[in-house]
């Protein structure tokens, strides 16, 4: 059959268009993406504001539009921490239904840690034995460690990419002391979970989901997207410690000249950078693999798993 999975996030509305059956690894077959930047529509009482509310309805009616022309048979709509946190995240959630029928579900933390997990499971396989999983996303910091397709422990920490740019990081480029002062707040908030995933003991692999962190490990020297779905791809701790000082002095136009950095993504870069330093730094990990699968794919398996065989 033909998906669709609809995935309502803090930097993007994207739809993915894949033909799956049970037991088969989903192919991707449409992607149809918008930059929409949730995140940035709050005011200040952390709702979405009108004139965000109207975009959103017309975005997602064009994703849902796509959809129909690829011939999807299924939808299966998710949102993700920038509609969660939302004041207004039922009225926001009604009006969407009311406008375009369809009904967006919305993940919690835990739940997009979970699917996220499952994703990289299932890419790795289980000769990975016990895989532990960073994610960073626009709103939020998804952890998780395990030894089966459901993870032992799963956490979701505010400590997303463009989140922290927006509440953080003003200047372009980014001031020193604004650099130092989310460097601290970053480490404090990943600190406090690392007791609950160090007594499971040393995780056999190590793998990272997430355009920050493939956009980082690019940068440090990875194959570029050219060179396949299938081409390892890891970032080291000493290459991040080193890209980090050169992010900070730099203006956005310079970093969207990097490799592998889009102009969307290039003013969240460095925060991205920072979390995912302090996480490598504070979980003790020397090198991570990027892990091509990630939240949308593991929707899209959990889906499979409930669909009987052929």
């Amino acid at each position: 059959m033909r998906l669709g999975v609809l995935d309502v996030g803090s930097n993007t509305v994207h739809l993915l268009v894949v033909d799956a059956h049970p037991g088969a690894r989903p192919l991707p077959a449409h992607s149809h993406k918008a930059e929409l930047r949730l995140a940035e529509l709050l005011d200040e009482r952390g709702a979405i504001a009108p004139a965000g509310v109207e975009r959103l309805i017309a975005t997602v009616g064009d994703a849902l539009q796509a959809a129909e022309d690829k011939g999807c048979e299924e939808v299966l709509p998710f949102a993700t921490s920038a509609v969660r946190e939302a004041t207004n995240a039922d009225a926001v959630l009604a009006r969407i239904k009311e406008r375009t029928g369809i009904d967006l579900q919305v993940l919690t933390g835990g739940e997009e840690a979970r699917l996220t997990f499952l994703a990289a499971r299932r890419w790795f396989g289980w000769s990975a034995g016990k895989l532990f999983l960073l994610d960073i996303g626009g709103g939020s910091l998804e952890i998780a460690y395990g030894i089966d397709e459901e993870p032992d422990a799963a956490v979701s920490l505010p400590l997303g990419a463009g989140r922290l740019t927006s509440g953080w990081l003003p200047g372009d480029p980014a001031d020193a002391a604004d650099v130092r002062a989310l460097r601290r707040h970053v480490r404090a908030q990943i600190a406090r979970t690392v007791g609950e995933f160090s007594r499971f003991g040393k995780p056999d692999h190590v793998v990272a989901t997430s355009k920050t962190f493939k956009q980082l490990a690019r940068i440090a020297g990875a194959p570029g997207s050219g060179d396949g779905l299938y081409v390892q791809r890891n970032l080291t701790r000493k290459s991040l410690e080193e890209w980090v000082p050169k992010l900070a002095v730099m203006t956005v136009d310079q970093r969207t000249g990097l490799p592998g950095v889009s102009e969307g993504r290039a003013p969240q870069l460095l925060a991205g950078a920072l979390v995912a330093e302090g996480a490598m730094d504070l979980f003790g990990i020397d090198e991570l693999e990027i892990c091509p699968w990630a939240l949308r794919e593991g929707v899209i398996l959990r889906r499979l798993d409930h669909l009987p065989a052929e």
